[in-house]
């Protein structure tokens, strides 16, 4: 039994409106987002099929992963992909003290230069939304619309294909995972993705804020 949504629902968007869950000022595209990266081998197999669909994507990175794989963090920025900070740990806000949070997070952009920020899990205390935004006060809170199930083992990789594209629509968030835990599911379903968005004629962007 899955313990998630694939689909965001309207309260949590709403209790959670400082966050970021969709983008309503465009009308034909969509933005795939992959979390827990860079991944040495993962990550690169992403970028081909990106380029492969003349797609855009935006990766929420681990700090620690980008001090480990700078040559992959770089081939992102060259490729004309968007980057996100996602803690330099991957902590869960949830259980985390706060100072614990911030002092992890500004870790992480010594490493990612971005003005988006992502938390792991979307696990994010309303405190915590807040201090963000009084910290970092040019940094968005990204969240998503549309989960695409990968990280979980128990899901078949034809089912994940079937979440995102039974509730993708213009305007969605999208996320995926360049991590080993995700690899069987993302291998099967990201290139047939691309493929459904390419033939409903969407755009595939990055974020810019």
């Amino acid at each position: 039994m899955k313990n998630y949504l694939v689909k965001t629902p309207r309260l949590l968007k709403a209790l959670y409106s400082q966050c970021i869950w969709h983008i309503n000022d465009n009308a034909n595209s969509v933005y795939i987002t992959f979390d827990d990266g860079p991944h040495p081998v993962i990550t690169p197999y992403i970028l081909d099929l990106l380029k492969q669909y003349q797609a855009k994507a935006t990766f929420f990175c681990i700090g620690k992963n980008v001090k480990d794989y700078p040559e992959v963090y770089q081939r992102i920025l060259a490729e004309g992909h968007g980057v996100g900070n996602h803690t330099h740990n991957h902590l869960n806000g949830w259980n985390t003290e706060n100072i614990d949070y911030f002092k992890d997070l500004r870790l992480a952009s010594k490493y990612i230069q971005s003005n988006v920020f992502r938390p792991p899990y979307g696990r994010i205390t309303y405190s915590q939304a807040m201090g963000v935004q009084r910290l970092f006060p040019k940094m968005q809170i990204i969240m998503w619309d549309i989960l695409s199930g990968d990280f979980d083992v128990n899901l078949s990789a034809e089912d994940c294909l079937l979440n995102v594209q039974s509730t993708t629509q213009p305007g969605s968030i999208i996320v995926f995972h360049d991590s080993d835990k995700a690899w069987g599911r993302l291998e099967f379903a990201l290139p047939k993705f691309l493929a459904y968005c390419q033939q409903k004629g969407w755009n595939m962007k990055r974020l810019k804020f």
